[in-house]
């Protein structure tokens, strides 16, 4: 059996994943188990987090597993990621080591690192997490590189559960682009564009201009889950019409990526649509549709606090679902027969 990791929900058939939201739903009710026990994770971050870090530490614990966590050039040596370099810089070992070692100690790999924000015909190859992928012998879990698949099944279990139903088919889902200072990663916006329409969602992608619509790639997966799941995609620059009638408004703050690694023309193109923030006039629009997000989440600039503390936002409830979703992607992989080929 070939080893299976989770990089993406796309790699997952629809089966798999309603089963492990079945799984996080079970583990939600009852939050000790011993489907880890006497295994182990190492959890990789080139980047900060405050909800995933604690999510697959408590996570692996509840399920009576250990969780270590390394930070390449902190407190673990810099990885080099390409062949054939000569690697007479800055970094210490190559992740052909890395990962086989780490698949000696432990059996799964947990790995967040974000783009370079530099050139994206190279960010968007996700070369950290595939190398990864490529050389460890034990399972690997995508914690945010490109994409974000555990936002995605915690984001799926918020809704399967303000609405009382694992079937999604019809709804009405915006995921609206908002303002944000910074230009930032499109990761949560290609997956919640890629779960909606798993979902067979009926999918508004709202942006301000052409330059916001996300890569080819994921549009095009999005494109083949309406063709497998029903629901439709369109695309939206007109707030209003994106809206009225919405069941779920979903909000990301994402850079435009025909101007990726060059940002400063950008940002003053960026700051003409602060008007995109998500507030009550135009959550009145929607059919009492709920509103989340990600988080982290700059109050008043995404999303008001009105919008953020009503009662149809279900962004905590989100957050909440990280800790349900990973146990239950944890429990899956780890299951795995024999798992990888540690030599």
């Amino acid at each position: 059996m070939s080893l299976k990791h989770f990089l993406n929900t796309q790699d997952w058939s629809r089966a798999e994943l309603d089963a492990l939201l079945t799984q996080a739903a079970l583990f939600k009710r009852n939050k000790l188990g011993s489907e880890l026990k006497g295994k182990s994770i190492a959890l990789v971050f080139f980047n900060p987090s405050m909800r995933t870090r604690t999510s697959f530490e408590l996570g692996a614990f509840q399920l009576g597993g250990h969780a270590v966590v390394l930070q390449p050039g902190k407190d673990a040596w810099p990885i080099e990621f390409n062949l054939g370099t000569v690697m007479d810089g800055d970094t210490e070992e190559h992740i052909a080591e890395v990962a086989r070692v780490l698949g000696r100690y432990v059996d799964l790999i947990g790995v967040r690192a974000f783009p370079k924000f530099v050139d994206w015909s190279k960010d968007r190859e996700d070369q950290v997490l595939k190398s990864f992928a490529k050389y460890s012998p034990v399972p690997v879990i995508n914690m945010e590189t490109i994409t974000h698949p555990c936002q995605e099944l915690a984001h799926a279990l918020a809704l399967q559960e303000h609405f009382g139903t694992q079937d999604l088919r019809g709804k009405k889902y915006v995921l609206t682009w908002t303002y944000h200072p910074k230009p930032l990663n499109t990761a949560v916006a290609n997956s919640a564009l890629t779960i909606a329409t798993r979902m067979g969602m009926d999918v508004t992608l709202l942006c301000p201009t052409p330059d916001y619509i996300l890569d080819q790639r994921y549009m095009d997966w999005a494109a083949q889950n309406v063709a497998e799941s029903g629901g439709s995609l369109q695309v939206s620059h007109d707030i209003d019409s994106a809206y009225a009638g919405a069941d779920v408004v979903y909000a990301k703050s994402w850079g435009a990526l025909p101007f990726f690694g060059n940002w400063e023309p950008e940002k003053p193109i960026r700051d003409q649509y602060q008007h995109f923030i998500v507030d009550e006039r135009k959550m009145a629009l929607t059919n009492n549709g709920v509103f989340s997000h990600c988080l982290p989440l700059r109050r008043n600039v995404k999303a008001t606090d009105a919008v953020m503390d009503s009662p149809n936002c279900i962004a905590i409830d989100e957050a909440e679902n990280r800790l349900h979703v990973q146990k239950a992607i944890m429990a899956a992989l780890a299951s795995q027969a024999g798992i990888g080929n540690r030599d």
